[in-house]
């Protein structure tokens, strides 16, 4: 599904990724963890395009690499960043369905995929027409989580979804996950942690990244960050 053919990948003159080689098989649920500035976010963007890349990223039979970054979500990816970035004017419902629009995907297509996120995000649907502006922390992570699946239709990418979140938000967001993960078997999941613990169980496979570079493994607990 998702291959990187030694990726190394650069902000400004600075150096993150270096020496990228793994696979991550269709229908996996990865956990990338990882301690603060270990280059977690910049892997992410790094395969939405956001960043400068060296070596090669195929995604299928696709040289993600090499298309344009506003035609990747096309492919069925979606993405959630650490900061949400909603639109605080917009309400809920119109946030969600950004992704929808910058694809031009027909008004069935769009029900189609709004339905799914309702019915994984019940939550949503009560607050869908409430200004952004106007929810809390832990419910926007909901609103970006939801606004990531209307285009994340193959792979969805979550940046530290879990940082901040009230233990009981927490919970209803990994049983937001589970039901996502029932609900499309075929789906491929990336999460990246900065705390082991709070994926642990979850994925199907664990990768550490440290400075840059991605190992399997996990990170001791005694010296890993929230």
């Amino acid at each position: 599904m998702l291959e990187f053919r030694n990726v190394q990948a650069s902000i400004g003159i600075i150096q993150i990724l270096r020496h990228l080689d793994f696979r991550i098989a269709p229908s996996e649920t990865l956990a990338l963890i990882g301690r603060n500035g270990a280059g977690k976010t910049t892997f992410l963007r790094s395969i939405m395009g956001f960043t400068r890349v060296e070596g090669e990223i195929h995604f299928g039979d696709i040289r993600l690499d090499r298309l344009p970054p506003p035609k990747r979500p096309g492919l069925g990816i979606g993405y959630s960043p650490e900061d949400r970035r909603l639109f605080s004017a917009f309400t809920v419902e119109e946030n969600i369905l950004l992704p929808a629009q910058a694809a031009r995907l027909s008004g069935a297509e769009t029900r189609k995929r709004l339905d799914r996120v309702y019915d994984i995000l019940p939550e949503l649907r009560e607050m869908a027409g409430r200004p952004a502006g106007n929810v809390s922390g832990g419910q926007g992570k909901m609103v970006a989580l939801g606004r990531a699946l209307m285009s994340g239709t193959r792979l969805v990418m979550l940046d530290e979804p879990f940082q901040g979140l009230a233990p009981a938000l927490a919970q209803r967001y990994a049983a937001a996950l589970r039901a996502l993960r029932d609900a499309d078997r075929t789906i491929t999941l990336i999460i990246t942690e900065s705390n082991p613990s709070l994926l642990r169980g979850f994925a199907n496979r664990t990768l550490v990244i440290e400075r840059g570079e991605i190992t399997e493994g996990s990170l001791e607990p005694e010296r890993a960050h929230a």
